[in-house]
């Protein structure tokens, strides 16, 4: 994580095209959501026990077919044969601002998570990507965006190359889930517990550091949301929505109640999209049903950098490489000894790149336990 201290690494690149970027400033409030995708594929897919009865199992097929929605991307491998032999698994778990606050537009992915489950050893390993992360959109008309301008230029399928792109890995699913199923979301578990790692006041969210908090739906959107008065930023907005997901899918495990169930599917209609079917929740929640033992989590760490007068979060080649291999090596597949030319973070048109800088916060991003 970084640290509180203000980074002085702000270097001012060369002014990219006349166009306007695809990123628009817009309401504080608005831009902040919470990666509850995760909750709703760990705790619906692979949380242990949940699928009991034919009644539960008829309200969770109907409920998944409507959430169907491929993003005819061509799959990096061939997934089918990776849950078939309970090999390691990613996710890309997406967070929009849509469905609340009166917005009904495309919106952004302000929450970026890649989650990789590991059958085997019972992990579950989550990275999450900074909102303002620069990057290369396949097929954009731009050198160079904000990571959570991949799915307005393009949809999920474009997000999805792009982080595949950044970190040189495969994806084999995604799941989006917007804002308007939040509340609905966390009050169908009734609610979560939360440790404050600091003090603050916002919206319904009133917390004090290290005192554990019952937060209801409201509440834990709000504590999930708070960004400015973090001395940390969007990186410990990251760090509290990783918090609070872990204690939701810990606690949704142990329901065992038919209409409570009912409730949590209820919540899902209208408010998440993925291209898992049906059929592929059943195969997974097979294969990788005890993974959730073990939740890890990490941070892809960025630079403070302003371009063209907007902030960006500049990844150094050594943290990106570093982040890249250690995903990998949780999927299983062999590390590289430097990055590629796809996850380069702006391109040959330019003339700049991120290369050389290294980090000035002198932390690690490594995971820390939440």
């Amino acid at each position: 994580m970084p640290s509180d201290k203000k980074r002085d690494f702000e270097p001012v690149y060369s002014r990219r095209a006349d166009k306007k970027p695809h990123y628009k400033k817009k309401n504080r409030r608005r831009r902040r959501i919470v990666g509850w995708s995760i909750f709703a594929v760990l705790l619906l897919i692979v949380g242990g026990g949940l699928l009991w009865g034919y009644d539960a199992y008829k309200s969770a097929k109907k409920t998944f077919k409507q959430t169907y929605d491929s993003t005819n991307v061509q799959k990096e491998r061939n997934v089918s044969s990776v849950i078939k032999q309970g090999k390691p698994l990613s996710i890309l778990l997406l967070g929009t601002d849509t469905g609340a606050l009166g917005r009904h537009d495309t919106g952004r992915t302000d929450t970026m998570i890649v989650a990789t489950v590991n059958a085997k050893k019972k992990t579950i390993h989550l990275t999450s990507i900074a909102r303002d992360t620069k990057v290369v959109v396949p097929g954009d008309t731009q050198p160079y965006e904000k990571i959570n301008a991949a799915y307005t230029i393009g949809g999920a399928g474009t997000a999805v190359k792009t982080v595949q792109n950044l970190l040189d890995i495969p994806i084999d699913f995604y799941a989006i889930i917007n804002m308007g199923g939040l509340e609905k979301m966390v009050n169908a578990v009734g609610g979560v517990d939360a440790k404050p790692p600091l003090t603050f006041n916002y919206g319904y969210a009133h917390v004090v550091k290290g005192r554990k908090t019952h937060l209801n739906g409201r509440q834990a959107l709000d504590y999930s949301r708070m960004r400015d008065d973090d001395p940390l930023g969007d990186y410990g907005r990251q760090a509290r929505q990783r918090q609070v997901i872990k204690h939701l899918v810990m606690k949704g495990l142990g329901i065992t109640s038919l209409p409570r169930y009912k409730s949590i599917l209820s919540s899902l209609n209208g408010n998440l999209k993925t291209d898992m079917t049906f059929d592929d929740m059943i195969a997974v929640r097979a294969k990788y049903g005890d993974a959730t033992h073990h939740i890890k989590s990490q941070t892809l760490q960025g630079q403070n950098a302003m371009i063209d007068g907007l902030s960006y979060q500049v990844v150094p080649d050594n943290e990106l490489l570093r982040v890249s291999n250690d995903i990998r090596k949780t999927l299983g597949l062999s590390e590289s000894s430097k990055l590629k030319a796809q996850q380069s973070q702006t391109d040959s048109t330019t003339g700049y790149s991120t290369g050389g800088y290294s980090s000035t916060t002198g932390q690690s991003s490594a995971y820390n336990g939440y």
